[in-house]
């Protein structure tokens, strides 16, 4: 039981992502979360942790995907919830706006 439902909810993510993707929505929702983000100043702060993780690590010691690894739960740590709840209202108008057509 709990595969169908980990199955249909997979399956439903797949088709929202789907209508995002050919509406442009999904284009905007991105351009609309990179503003916020820079506007708040998140892409600054984990620039500076990156450039900290790079310091402590050492330029010759890291990957890409270790870097990438390392700054990922501090990057959506750090996403304002404000941001959050914007993108998160912004999906529901627009799957509402789904349901209506």
């Amino acid at each position: 039981m709990a595969d169908d439902i980990k199955r249909k909810d997979a399956q439903m993510r797949a088709t929202i992502n789907q209508k995002l993707v050919e509406t442009g929505e999904r284009d905007r929702l991105k351009d609309l979360l990179r503003t916020r983000l820079i506007e708040c100043g998140w892409r600054d702060q984990l620039k500076q942790h990156c450039k900290e993780v790079v310091k402590q690590k050492g330029l010759e010691h890291i990957t890409v995907d270790d870097l990438v690894a390392e700054i990922t739960p501090k990057g959506r740590a750090l996403v304002p919830d404000n941001v959050k709840k914007e993108l998160l209202q912004r999906i529901r108008t627009f799957l509402a706006q789904q349901a209506d057509n």
